[in-house]
C-alpha cells in the first residue's frame, strides 16, 4: 500500500434517513463473506475502528438484529431496511460498514476478499489480523 492519509467519506441507507461518514484510505480492501446473513443481504464489509466511523443523523431511525450468540450487533433503517453498518462480532471494538452503502467518490483502488464466514469459528483468526 502507497503511504496514503486517511479521508472522509460519505454514506448512508437508501431513503436518506441515516447518514454517517466512514474514515479510512483510498484503496481499500473489501470482504465478501459467505455467512447466513451477509449472503442475503449482499453485505459488503468494510471494517474499521471506532474512531474512523460517525453517524451523523439517523439513530432514532435504526434498529438492531441479533441472533446465535447476540454478540453482532446488526442495524437497519427502520423506514427502507437497509443495513448501511453494524457492529461485527469479530471487530465489536468498532464498525462494518457496507461498502454498497458508500460514496464511491475518493476512492482509488477498490478490492475484495472473501471470508468463509459458513464456518466462521475456524476462519475468524484471519479476519481478526485485519
Amino acid at each position: 500500500m502507497k503511504n496514503q492519509k486517511k479521508i472522509w467519506h460519505k454514506g448512508g441507507c437508501h431513503c436518506g434517513a441515516v447518514k454517517f461518514e466512514v474514515r479510512t484510505y483510498t484503496d481499500v480492501t473489501l470482504t465478501k463473506c459467505n455467512c447466513s446473513i451477509c449472503e442475503m443481504t449482499g453485505f459488503l464489509h468494510l471494517i474499521v475502528k471506532a474512531k474512523d466511523f460517525r453517524l451523523i443523523f439517523g439513530a432514532d431511525n435504526i434498529t438492531t438484529y441479533t441472533f446465535n450468540t447476540h454478540a453482532a450487533k446488526h442495524t437497519f433503517c427502520k423506514t427502507c431496511g437497509v443495513k448501511p453498518f453494524y457492529t461485527p462480532r469479530s471487530h465489536p471494538d468498532g464498525y462494518s460498514v457496507n461498502f454498497r452503502c458508500v460514496d464511491k467518490a475518493g476512492f482509488e483502488t477498490v478490492t475484495s476478499e472473501d471470508f468463509d464466514g459458513k464456518n466462521w469459528v475456524s476462519n475468524i483468526a484471519s479476519l481478526r489480523s485485519k
